[in-house]
């Protein structure tokens, strides 16, 4: 029961229940309509400063009365790439970073001086622990479904009342 509770709990989170926001009420324009922005790009100094406004300009996204650019969160699949795909990309790239370190340390206690391991790290072993940690996604899962990432309660202390 309680893991479809939080099964159901992380859906309804994940899903989210808020009411999409509209650019269009807070005054934002396309960044190559901005004339605050196109003042911006002009006043460019280097290159690449010229080479990044351009970029915004031509992107088709929003700017504000202040000529900068705004990323929009409302859902709108037009606006995907402002912070829905960096944001999953973060999410699985720290989930990554996350699955390695936990498999190297479940890895490392099975050497014959796990202490050592986390003071020394074994090269090799971390290696291996990252490549596999790409996969994450799906060994979280699966381990999530076997019950195994979970403590069983006869594990979990409880303190007396």
């Amino acid at each position: 029961m309680r893991r479809l509770f939080a099964l159901v709990s992380g859906l309804f989170l994940w899903l989210g229940f808020t009411l999409p926001a509209f650019a269009g009420v807070a005054g934002l324009v396309p960044c190559s309509e901005s004339p605050a922005f196109q003042e911006r790009a002009a006043n460019a100094i280097n290159a690449q400063a010229a080479a990044r406004f351009e970029a915004y300009g031509n992107s088709g996204v929003l700017c504000g009365a202040d000529g900068l650019p705004h990323l929009i969160v409302d859902g709108d699949l037009s606006h995907l790439g402002e912070f829905i795909i960096p944001g999953l990309m973060f999410l699985y790239i720290a989930g990554w970073i996350g699955w390695a370190g936990r498999s190297y340390l479940i890895a490392s206690r099975k050497t014959k001086n796990p202490e050592q391991n986390e003071i020394f790290i074994d090269v090799g072993l971390a290696l291996t622990c990252s490549m596999a940690g790409a996969t994450w996604p799906l060994t979280a899962f699966g381990a999530f479904a076997s019950g195994s990432m979970m403590a069983s309660d006869e594990e979990v202390t409880v303190s007396p009342r």
